[in-house]
């Protein structure tokens, strides 16, 4: 059988940590080892927006010894991430470069849906666990250090993911000066992210039926999963989780950790962790709580087997990103039907012209993405169009999608009824690399053709089928319906698709009874 030898190392808010994981067809994900060295980044960065030289100086001696423990393994291949207080450190990038000039190690920055996102597929790495949870409402709590991110799933599609900036450490440093003034600290904490938390409910929760949580973030919980007879569970009941609930905010820090037997700073968190879960359990009403235990790590492990085809997963997590981009496109009002008709033609194209583009089934999923959400800029405004969804798209987070790619997407959707720029020009508005500009430009010409083909929202074409020869894109359309309007409104559309491609599509259209 056999095996490969991966490694994660997650630069985090509050701890450094390397996990070893065996990948292989047979046995899938498994953990052999992990290593944690605390290290709180997050408490300088989110106070001071800066990582001191001294944090960096430890956290590259740290990285050195990982290095040794991942060669000891015999590791083939690794990923390095880091999270919150890296992504919003201000000197992140002499941090990151210092790193690797020490050690070697290259660390990847998570925005935060690509974290989010990695630990929703740590769950799906539970097996049928998940997979039968999500068939009714459910909603995922991911309290980590520097925020809360609250993903709401129905009928196994995701509905809607958000991100509040309380994460555990943010809590606890936000109100270390005042704690000491109160009895009742738990209410304190209540006070603090009721804004937020009453927000979220009346946008997301209204007339929605959520059954269902599971608990991820903080991994200081393993009494939890004990009942009262000493049995282990990762199901619970409402009741239990508010029993323990009742049992941690009675404790100061050093107690719990004590009897949890768990580092102080580690305790310190648990209780604006537990606080923030019993808060928001409350809100959504729910009965039943799921507590996997898993990190971010598991998340990054399974989808890199996930990638090298080691491992088979009956969830589509693609569909998941196109669900909350369509979403998006509701919330703000876009044509379904239209995106629909946009999205069937574009992924004619799409194949019809794999030979010619180069690119793969991920720049599909952006231009469907795209496709979801092209019109949102409408809600605001009908004379700027492009500019308001750009704003939009740049603002609202998408499950899964990287800045960089979330980034591309939104130029694609501004240029979809704007005049294409040059590189120079568009380099002003964004931080995209000269490949990345040629991606813009393949997306926008594609966009921009399939757009117009439905110029008049009405769904005119029946079937479409499509093919490359010599230098031209064939579009056969049969339709119903007078096609005068969409083939005279064309050209500029055409012109700019044979200018990125060097191929020209010509239509064909048959008018069928």
């Amino acid at each position: 059988m056999q095996v490969t030898m991966f490694a994660t190392i997650e630069v985090g808010s509050y701890n450094v940590s390397l996990e070893i994981f065996e990948l292989s067809r047979r046995n899938g994900v498994h953990s052999i080892d992990r290593v944690t060295h605390r290290l709180e980044l997050g408490k300088t960065a989110y106070a001071t927006g800066r990582v001191t030289a001294q944090l960096i100086d430890e956290l590259c001696t740290v990285m050195k010894n990982f290095t040794e423990i991942m060669e000891s393994y015999q590791v083939s291949d690794y990923r390095a991430f880091g999270t919150s207080a890296v992504r919003e450190a201000t000197n992140s990038m002499i941090m990151l470069e210092t790193i690797y000039q020490r050690t070697g190690i290259r660390i990847d920055v998570l925005s935060n849906s690509e974290q989010r996102f990695l630990g929703y597929k740590g769950i799906a790495s539970k097996g049928d666990t998940f997979q039968k949870i999500i068939e009714k409402g459910t909603a995922i709590l991911d309290v980590s250090g520097g925020s809360i991110q609250i993903s709401l799933f129905d009928k196994d599609n995701l509905i809607t993911t958000q991100n509040v900036k309380l994460g555990s450490l943010r809590v606890r440093e936000r109100l270390s000066g005042i704690e000491r003034e109160t009895t009742h600290y738990e209410m304190l904490v209540e006070e603090l992210i009721r804004n937020e938390i009453t927000g979220f409910k009346k946008l997301h929760l209204k007339d929605r039926d959520i059954s269902n949580v599971i608990l991820i973030g903080n991994n200081f919980t393993d009494s939890l999963l004990y009942n009262k007879k000493g049995e282990y569970s990762e199901v619970l009941t409402k009741e239990d989780y508010m029993e323990w609930y009742r049992t941690v905010i009675q404790r100061s820090p050093i107690e719990l950790a004590m009897e949890m037997g768990i580092a102080l700073e580690y305790a310190s968190l648990l209780i604006p962790t537990v606080i923030i879960n019993k808060r928001l359990i409350q809100e959504m009403d729910v009965q039943n709580i799921w507590i996997p235990g898993i990190r971010l790590s598991d998340g990054v492990a399974y989808d890199y087997a996930e990638r090298a085809k080691l491992i088979k997963t009956e969830h589509n997590f693609d569909n998941d990103i196109v669900m909350a981009a369509r979403n998006i496109g509701k919330r703000y009002a876009v044509s379904k039907s239209h995106t629909q008709m946009m999205s069937k033609l574009a992924k004619i194209v799409f194949k019809a012209m794999k030979k010619v583009h180069g690119l793969t089934e991920r720049e599909l999923l952006m231009l469907e993405v795209a496709v979801q959400i092209h019109d949102c800029g409408k809600y605001i405004s009908l004379s700027n169009v492009g500019e308001c969804s750009f704003n939009i798209i740049m603002s609202t987070e998408i499950i899964g999608l990287s800045h960089r790619e979330r980034e591309i997407i939104a130029l694609a959707v501004r240029y979809n009824t704007r005049p294409f720029d040059s590189y120079a020009a568009m380099s002003r508005i964004s931080d995209l690399q000269g490949a990345d500009y040629i991606l813009v430009a393949k997306l926008t010409a594609i966009l921009r053709l399939v757009n117009a083909l439905d110029r008049s929202h009405m769904q005119k074409i029946e079937t479409m089928k499509a093919h490359v020869k010599e230098n031209e894109l064939i579009l056969n359309i049969e339709t119903k319906k007078d096609f005068t309007l969409e083939r005279g409104l064309l050209t500029d559309k055409l012109n700019f698709f044979e200018e990125v491609f060097s191929v020209r599509p010509v239509l064909k259209v048959k008018r069928i009874i």
